[in-house]
């Protein structure tokens, strides 16, 4: 990954893909303007729906150029972590409500040569992740309830993204944004502290890799309305 900044990051989520065609699908998003590839893993166990696992994960590397962002939505998480980092994940996102002992996950998912991310769900206060900023890398607060892309954004988690920022302080950790982001949402998030906006249906409506212009118009304009919020 490239040096820390809090430049606006668009990081389109694959969940919203032509699951038939990621590799151009991934292609076609960076050409378009994508600043990260978002990867969310489900296990149907901690979020009621399954998605990818290591394999699909390590067949996708190479088409992608920028920052393979993977989201583990999976409990337990600990036993899967070296396999998504062997399979080229650059950041690993492991939830705070997964389990017990998150301290030791953030420190394998880091021992694993990953940048730590820690996922927060729509429910869960910041009270856990005090005692956590000096090993974290990314901070993703949920603002749609995990399991399901497209779900309507949830808008009591902006002023959690504002306690956050302050929080957070001069410290390099991203703060990213996963749920319901549009270019009406963007700014709300951009104004309260974030820098990377995860946007699933909202990239990929409208486009297709035959006709991938449409991902770089709706990339823009997510982008655009956020740093104007700046």
């Amino acid at each position: 990954m490239t040096s820390f900044d809090r430049s606006i990051k668009i990081a389109p989520s694959i969940l919203s893909a032509d699951f038939a065609n990621f590799g151009q699908e991934i292609r076609a998003i960076e050409a378009q303007g994508a600043d990260w590839v978002h990867v969310d893993v489900m296990d149907g166990h901690f979020v009621p729906n399954l998605t990818f696992g290591p394999p699909l994960v390590k067949a996708i590397r190479p088409h992608i150029k920028t920052v393979m962002d993977v989201h583990l939505m999976i409990s337990p998480v600990d036993p899967y972590i070296d396999a998504f980092a062997e399979a080229g994940a650059d950041v690993i996102s492991a939830h705070l409500e997964a389990g017990p002992h998150v301290h030791r996950t953030l420190q394998a998912i880091r021992g694993a040569g990953c940048k730590a991310g820690l996922a927060i769900n729509p429910g869960s206060g910041l009270d856990g992740v005090e005692y956590l900023l000096d090993m974290i890398d990314l901070v993703c607060v949920m603002t749609v309830n995990p399991g399901f892309g497209g779900q309507k954004f949830i808008h009591s988690q902006i002023d959690k993204v504002k306690t956050l920022r302050a929080k957070i302080g001069d410290r390099p950790i991203h703060i990213e944004i996963d749920g319901g982001i549009t270019p009406e949402t963007a700014p709300l998030m951009a104004a309260a502290g974030a820098d990377v906006l995860v946007a699933g249906s909202a990239v990929f409506k409208g486009g297709s890799v035959e006709n991938p212009e449409p991902y770089g118009a709706n990339i823009r304009a997510i982008r655009a309305a956020a740093e104007a919020a700046r």
